[in-house]
């Protein structure tokens, strides 16, 4: 089975230190059941050069917001205009699959904002949200959940 893409922009290095632990917990898994699939990351960066995604992918955004309160007043987004960016150009919208979202819960209705408004804008599920660097928790629940929509985006 082919490995699980995922693209991923980290700022303060929490989503980078997620998806290094989630890999590792994939290539655990892996190794007891090779249906398991393993986990391959691409970061994206104000310096990445736009590309044409070939597979399918799940994005991983965290929420820098300034301004707005999650409901009625607008807000914008900070830093991760990079990913989203990326994700608009060459129909590669088309081929994300599911959106994973970080942030500090204290930001209460701001907490996973920018992960919504990518799943919306870019027509894919809100797939889980985890607080900061994660938990093992976090890392077991979403790995479940990205493969179980990996499989069933590899069967369509």
């Amino acid at each position: 089975m082919a490995s699980m893409n995922i693209l991923f922009i980290s700022i303060e290095g929490n989503t980078r230190s997620f998806l290094k632990r989630m890999s590792a917990y994939a290539r655990q898994q892996h190794s007891f059941n090779d249906a398991n699939p393993l986990i391959k990351c691409k970061e994206i960066s104000d310096q990445t050069v736009p590309a044409a995604e070939q597979e399918p992918f799940f994005a991983f955004v965290p929420t820098y917001l300034d301004g707005g309160n999650g409901f009625d007043s607008g807000f914008t987004e900070l830093m991760t205009n990079a990913l989203g960016e990326y994700i608009a150009q060459n129909d590669n919208a088309d081929k994300c699959i599911g959106v994973v979202g970080s942030g500090n819960k204290n930001f209460n209705e701001q907490y996973c904002l920018t992960a919504k408004k990518y799943a919306h804008e870019f027509d894919a599920p809100f797939l889980a949200d985890y607080e900061l660097r994660g938990t093992d928790e976090d890392i077991q629940k979403i790995y479940k959940i990205l493969s179980e929509r990996w499989q069933k985006a590899a069967a369509d």
